[in-house]
Parts: C-alpha cells; structure tokens; sequence
C-alpha cells in the first residue's frame, strides 16, 4: 500500500496513520514469529482437485493450497491426504494414485518443496528453505479389508489414517453412519494394533462416539482428531463432546480445530471469530498441549479471515492479539501434533 501524506491533512489523518504503523508493526511481529516456529496444518484435501489439472506451483486459483499461497501465508507444511469416497473401486490403487501425483509434484519442484516423513524431516526442510508435504490417508476404505494394504502404506510414507469417512467402513462406524458395528469392528481393532505397530497416527475425526472411545481404549499410543471441533459450541456429530476432549487429552491426544463453517457455527458465515472461540474453548477443556489447527482447505474448509493458506498469518495474529507466548503459539501451531507424532514413530516395533 502507497501512502501519499499532506502535512496539511494531519490533524484529521493522524489515525489513520497511526493505524497503518500499528498495523505494519503487528504484521512484522507475525513475520518474526513464524521465522522461529515451524508451522503444520494437519489437514488438507488439496488432491481432490488434481483432476482438474491444477497447478501447485502456480497461483492457482482452483485451490486454496498452493506453492504461492503457502508462501504468502508463511506456511511450513501441510498433510495432503488421500480421501477416498465410499464406495471406490480399487481402493489401495487409488490412494497409490494420488501419492504418486504427489511426489511428481515434488519430484518437479525439489528446490521448493520437499516430502516429510517425520518430525526430523519438517525441521530440516524448513531450514533449508523448502516447504513439507506429509502424506496421510482420509478413510480407511483405502486398506480394501486387507491388513498387508496398511504395511505398503507405511512404507510409502503415511503419518496418519483417519479409520472412517462420512459412513461406516469395515473399520468402524462413522459419525454419521448407521452404527453397524456398534463401535470398532474385529477388523478395525486389527487395524489399530498394526497402526501402533508401524508407527502410523490413529486418526478419529469422522468417527461416531462409540467408535472414539472404542479406539482410544485399544490404541497403545495418543491418538489424533486431525480436523474437529468443539460441539459445546456448535452441535453436529462431527464434533467433539467436552467428555471426549477431556478423555483425549487424558490419553495424550490431540484436536485440531477444523475450519469447515458447518463444525463452527450453526446458521450463517463462519469467520475466523467462530474459529478462535473454538480453539479457546478446546484450551478451557483440554489444556494447551492438546489443541492444533487443521484447517480442511479444499475439503469444504476456508473461513473469513483465513479463507486459504495465504490468509494464515492472521490466525497468529489472533493469537498474539491473545497473549500467547511464542512457546505455546508453537504448541497449536502444530507441535503437540508433532509431539503425538514423535511418539507414535518412535513407539514403532
């Protein structure tokens, strides 16, 4: 922004200007803080679109993750998940599918972005400049009811699998499925105790309340909700109950608040307000080492005030506007999800 100033003028102006400075200086103090922490969004549905011939590398305006936005927004790293719709033929393929795109992209753009496989490798891309990409899966229909499917995930590089999408698998039953498991299946304790095994996150958002606590009962390490939100505050299945959250955070678990308006507010726009009454009601109840930020863009996620990658500064505007210390500002910006991460890699047999 160009300002032309008239000295003439500076009686009337002066607030304008001192708005302008307080504003700059506010923006300066995000640039900085981001230039010490690492920042993750642990959820985002940007493959979906790669059928319609995007161009992460360009200023894409089909998608709310790109190279450019994630650059502009200060933005370290993303987990771009392979979600599968329910039915899929071919499952294990198609997820293959869109993780080979992935890593085409990457492979084309080493000098700027770089996979992550783990904690150690989100830190050394940062420092050497180039942005994360984790791999993750979105229902656990990817597995096509074969146990050997989530080794050869494993090996491909997967941090997480969420165990359901919007309907009941041969996993478990979804939040808003048709309970036909009353909870996790026989196969579905299977999956989670070969999760744990290879290091592999457990991921319950989407999954229905028995489910939940099905899995944080059987899992050996904390689990993960990837993109949730509270439903004290907003009431919808995909929620979580204060119960829950209290119950995940006992177990070492995280939530990451999701930016879907429809798990924010009931009627009308979400805005970034609805989002920070989330995560600040998440802190009442669990404690700051349990809450994160999964935003969900290109999965219906995208708000006012962070409405794609490039708006995310503001979200650490929100949280310096707050009084958090730059050591907790790391906590939500994805370091208690590092944290479970760490934990659950090197839980690995």
């Amino acid at each position: 922004m160009g300002v032309q100033w008239h000295p003439e003028c500076m009686d009337e102006g002066l607030p304008i200007f001192q708005w302008l400075v307080q504003e700059a200086a506010q923006y300066r103090e995000v640039c900085q803080v981001h230039q010490h922490i690492l920042t993750l969004d642990t959820h985002c549905d940007t493959p979906m679109f790669f059928d319609q011939n995007i161009q992460f590398t360009h200023r894409d305006p089909k998608i709310l993750v790109d190279l450019h936005k994630m650059t502009e927004g200060h933005q370290d790293a993303t987990i771009m998940v392979a979600y599968l719709p329910q039915p899929t033929d071919h499952p294990k393929e198609y997820a293959d599918n869109i993780f080979d795109q992935i890593e085409h992209i990457v492979a084309d753009n080493s000098q700027y972005i770089a996979l992550a496989r783990n904690p150690n490798d989100l830190w050394m891309n940062k420092h050497q400049g180039k942005k994360s990409i984790m791999l993750g899966i979105e229902n656990g229909h990817a597995l096509d009811g074969k146990i050997e499917n989530l080794r050869h995930f494993a090996q491909r590089g997967i941090v997480y699998m969420t165990l359901c999408h919007n309907g009941d698998n041969d996993i478990c039953d979804s939040a808003r499925g048709s309970q036909t498991w009353g909870g996790v299946s026989d196969f579905g304790k299977q999956v989670i105790r070969e999760m744990n095994r290879l290091g592999i996150m457990v991921d319950l958002s989407h999954a229905h309340e028995k489910s939940f606590y099905d899995a944080l009962e059987l899992s050996q390490t904390p689990i993960v909700c990837s993109h949730s939100s509270c439903r004290a505050l907003c009431d919808h299945p995909r929620n979580l109950t204060d119960d829950q959250m209290c119950a995940l955070a006992a177990k070492g678990g995280v939530m990451q608040v999701t930016l879907y308006k429809g798990f924010l507010v009931k009627d009308g726009q979400a805005t970034i307000e609805d989002a920070m009454r989330h995560l600040e009601h998440a802190i009442d109840v669990m404690g700051i080492d349990h809450v994160g930020l999964g935003t969900d863009f290109d999965g219906d996620g995208g708000i006012v005030g962070l409405a794609n990658s490039s708006e995310l500064p503001n979200f650490t505007r929100q949280l310096l506007k707050r009084q958090f210390s730059e050591e907790d500002i790391q906590k939500i910006w994805g370091g208690n999800f590092i944290r479970v991460m760490n934990d659950a890699q090197s839980s690995r047999l």
